[in-house]
């Protein structure tokens, strides 16, 4: 009779509760949260087309503008969200079906029509005044943080083993923000150029990407990223449920888009709304990182777990593990252990690469971990 060490069995139930190695298929014709989300992407693309409608030629050089700026304002997002999925990744395929899903079927299935109906409801309650200093902000968190997080629910639907912590949430709930940012402000470019009836189009798009890129930062992918991780907490999926935690932590981001959306009405005419933006930006980002800390404590310690036999084998030092597995401060203090920061970060990159191969072996010595393992030996 074979004994497994318990490293291997800590490793492999840390496979099996991640998920991570799980491969992503998105047709899956037996499965309703598939056709639901088909509906809402189909629902959303129709919608588009009748917003722009005819219309939409004679406004092609603002589109074409504001396409090719904010494609190239997501190039340093996608750099920055691929370096925080780090841990157990989630894969690409997922991730661009949080994206469209954020930027088809939230935009324009349900915000744009919800938002549309809400805001006149407003209206007739308290009046023009009350609706242009209150409605957006009383509008936009309801209808369009749960616009964006049933795409997370739809992922859930579609991929069960991958999406299981609240750092999965956070992450694809990033993607999921992202993808609304950037089609809602290709709508702010629309709407932009019809305004000024196709003067200088180009000028137009340019100043919208500059006001609501510099915006983004603190936008719908930080929103979204903090109301999905309070979402996974109050699911609990990974046995971290935490239903308080993760319903406050919903709230706020709510609140955060509130205070975002209705700037004006808070500062009241005064000077403060030269200072609020600023003020809630800082707030905005103490926060995030705030959660993303928490979350990841579990992602963390799945890569130990996942980690241990390594370690336990030589192929790794404790220094590396506590590094890969662990928080900014614990890559620093490996830097600063190894005296270079090239290698370290080459080391980090071989560990984490090893993880992912031995996660997609189910724990198995494959040619994939063969080849990981001997990679980082050789740099080491």
């Amino acid at each position: 009779m074979t004994v497994v060490p318990e490293e291997k069995l800590a490793q492999r139930q840390a496979i099996v509760e991640s998920g991570w190695g799980w491969p992503y298929r998105f047709l899956q014709p037996h499965n309703v949260a598939f056709w639901v989300y088909l509906l809402g992407v189909g629902g959303g693309a129709l919608t588009m087309l009748r917003y722009f409608g005819q219309a939409a030629s004679f406004y092609t050089p603002a589109l074409a503008g504001g396409v090719v700026l904010f494609a190239l304002y997501l190039v340093p997002w996608l750099l920055l969200l691929r370096h925080h999925n780090r841990f157990t990744k989630q894969p690409a395929g997922l991730l661009a079906t949080g994206f469209i899903w954020g930027g088809v079927a939230a935009t324009f299935w349900i915000a744009l029509p919800a938002n549309t109906a809400l805001l006149s409801i407003w209206a007739k309650i308290g009046g023009t005044s009350f609706a242009a200093d209150w409605g957006a902000g009383l509008t936009a968190p309801i209808n369009e943080e749960w616009g964006k997080a049933l795409g997370l629910v739809l992922l859930i639907g579609l991929a069960p083993r991958l999406v299981r912590s609240a750092y999965d949430g956070f992450i694809i709930g990033a993607f999921i923000g992202l993808g609304f940012q950037v089609f809602e402000d290709l709508l702010y470019v629309y709407n932009g150029a019809t305004q000024l009836y196709g003067v200088d189009q180009l000028g137009s798009s340019l100043r919208v990407f500059v006001t609501r890129g510099a915006a983004g930062i603190v936008s719908h992918a930080l929103f979204s990223a903090i109301f999905c991780a309070g979402l996974m907490w109050v699911l609990g999926r990974s046995g971290e449920r935490k239903v308080l935690r993760g319903v406050l932590t919903m709230l706020m981001a709510m609140f955060f888009h509130f205070a975002w959306d209705d700037m004006g009405g808070l500062a009241g005419g005064s000077w403060l709304i030269a200072v609020l933006p600023f003020a809630i930006a800082v707030i905005e980002l103490v926060a995030l990182f705030y959660v993303l800390r928490h979350a990841a404590r579990q992602e963390r310690f799945w890569m130990r777990e996942l980690l241990g036999p390594e370690v336990t084998a030589g192929v790794i030092d404790p220094a590396l593990l506590d590094a890969v597995s662990g928080l900014r401060k614990d890559r620093k203090k490996y830097r600063k252990h190894l005296h270079s920061r090239s290698k370290a970060r080459h080391l980090l990159e071989a560990a984490g690469d090893l993880a992912e191969e031995i996660a997609r072996a189910g724990g198995a010595d494959s040619p994939g971990v063969a080849h990981a393992r001997a990679e980082l030996l050789r740099v080491r």
